[in-house]
């Protein structure tokens, strides 16, 4: 039987819940097994699950969107807020809560306007963070060793860029091939410019002094992968200096922003990151015949400097005559200052001999063991006072602690003795909580809504609201009736049959 065929009179079929909401569902999967969907992106939630859910929304209705973790990577665009997208995958309905969503797989940005709104989001938000701030660029190398290239190993731009290279300073170049427009483009650009920062300075593959990001011109699809904020972050994280150029003069992306400096075509960029070498040979020319005429010069005012200290200086022999009377006195001075020095020390020797002399060491002595016997009596009977004095306060300081002694050993029995009885009381008590919050417990599930469900009732709810008359059920959009063992959505359809005569029952009231 056909599930929507009319059946006249008042005679019609019925379905279970299970059936409509079946039903519903095929037909949406089996008409709408794979559209296109235009709108705004609305709320926009990745979960910790790793799926991704999102809003789709125009003036008059919202779609739901989900897309599962592994299909993610594929979308093409993340989507959103505010963004205008077309959203490609199939309609699916889920037949027990009567909700269908759109599976997307692909989301694309609808419109050069929409990207373009995107753009200025992404500047706003990555100005606010202060990435494009010109105190956080570096300054760009004067003569890099190594130049490292992120961009498509084929077409003009690498030959443009390597044949600038040559014809200005040649330069050791390593090339990271990239894909420059598509899906691939922005995690291979982010990955390129990281890849670069990780290499070690010195090691097998050197590390570059110096970036350069580099396409061709294009639309502003084409582009689009250097608009991409991981591209942006890439640019603004690396530690080696980078130049953006991405387009020609006019096309401005937002690698721009966050990049050290901005050339406005590939070729500008190699001339960026090199001098002319012709120029810079004659420069140094010119700067070593500045140096040597300038030490010349130099050297002349310093030997003109030194001739005239000549001039104006006396004669060596002048010079000497002066310290010739000086060491000559001292000559003549010399026998009789050694033979006074020789006279002062052999008196004062002679003091010290008449010191020396055995009986007057000999008395010395006498008098310092004297001393010593004198200070030996004194001593021994000072020391024995002594250990007396600290014996007898030592025996006085034992006899007052023995009654504290005694006090601590009664009460540690005392504890011994109280301890198994404090154990058991509390083991008690412990016991009767346990008891008392069981029967809360049980009191608890006795009185509580689900028992009344597992006796035949049910809650009926409209919303978040419960409904507990027939009038607010009628007037609702639709209804939620929830029994012991789940929840069930209806549809009120005007006025319910009018009911069959039976005896009445005393109202049992609202179970809330």
């Amino acid at each position: 039987m056909d599930l929507f065929e009319d059946t006249p009179g008042d005679n019609a079929p019925e379905f279970s819940v299970s059936e409509i909401a079946g039903t519903v569902r095929r037909l949406i999967e089996g008409e709408l097994s794979y559209v296109r969907v235009r709108g705004e992106v609305g709320r926009v939630t990745l979960a910790r699950s790793g799926h991704l859910y999102f809003d789709l929304k125009d003036d008059k209705s919202v779609l739901s969107c989900m897309t599962w973790k592994g299909q993610v990577s594929g979308l093409g665009t993340m989507p959103e807020e505010g963004m205008e997208v077309i959203a490609e995958g199939k309609m699916t309905a889920s037949g027990f809560s009567s909700k269908f969503a759109l599976n997307a797989v692909r989301v694309a940005v609808a419109g050069e306007g929409a990207l373009m709104a995107m753009l200025e989001k992404r500047k706003k938000k990555l100005a606010a963070e202060g990435l494009f701030e010109e105190a956080r660029k570096k300054p760009l190398p004067y003569l890099p060793e190594i130049i490292g290239v992120v961009t498509s190993p084929q077409g003009a731009v690498i030959r443009d860029i390597l044949h600038r290279l040559r014809d200005r300073f040649p330069r050791k170049v390593l090339i990271w091939p990239v894909a420059v427009q598509g899906e691939a483009c922005a995690p291979q650009v982010a990955n390129a410019i990281r890849g670069f920062n990780a290499l070690t300075p010195g090691g097998a593959l050197p590390r570059p002094d110096l970036l350069i990001v580099a396409r061709g011109g294009g639309s502003i699809e084409d582009l689009w992968g250097f608009n991409e904020e991981i591209v942006a972050r890439a640019a603004a994280e690396s530690d080696i200096p980078l130049i953006s150029a991405v387009g020609h003069e006019t096309d401005i992306t937002l690698i721009d922003f966050t990049s050290d400096k901005r050339a406005p075509t590939p070729t500008a960029a190699a001339e960026l990151a090199v001098p002319v070498r012709l120029d810079l040979m004659a420069w140094t020319d010119a700067q070593e015949a500045r140096i040597s005429r300038a030490i010349g010069n130099s050297v002349s005012r310093r030997k003109e400097k030194l001739r005239d200290l000549i001039r104006v200086l006396p004669r060596a022999d002048a010079l000497l005559n002066e310290p010739r009377q000086r060491l000559d006195r001292a000559d003549d001075a010399l026998p009789r200052v050694l033979r006074q020095t020789v006279e002062r020390r052999a008196a004062k020797l002679s003091e010290f001999a008449r010191a020396l002399r055995p009986a007057t060491l000999r008395t010395r002595i006498k008098t310092e063991e004297t001393r010593l016997n004198e200070w030996s009596r004194r001593l021994g009977p000072a020391l024995t006072r002594g250990v007396d004095r600290r014996r007898d306060r030592l025996n006085a300081l034992h006899l007052r602690s023995a009654p504290i002694t005694q006090k601590l050993e009664r009460q540690y029995k005392d504890f011994n003795a109280l301890a198994p009885k404090l154990d058991a009381a509390f083991t008690i008590r412990l016991a009767r909580a346990a008891e008392k919050i069981d029967a809360l417990d049980r009191l608890r599930r006795s009185i509580g809504y689900e028992e009344t469900l597992k006796r035949g009732y049910s809650v009926v709810r409209a919303g978040e609201t419960i409904v507990t008359g027939a009038e607010a059920a009628k007037s609702a959009a639709s209804l939620e009736i929830q029994f012991k063992d789940g929840r069930v959505s209806v549809t009120p359809d005007g006025a319910a049959p009018k009911p069959k005569s039976r005896k009445k029952k005393p109202d049992q009231g609202s179970l809330f």
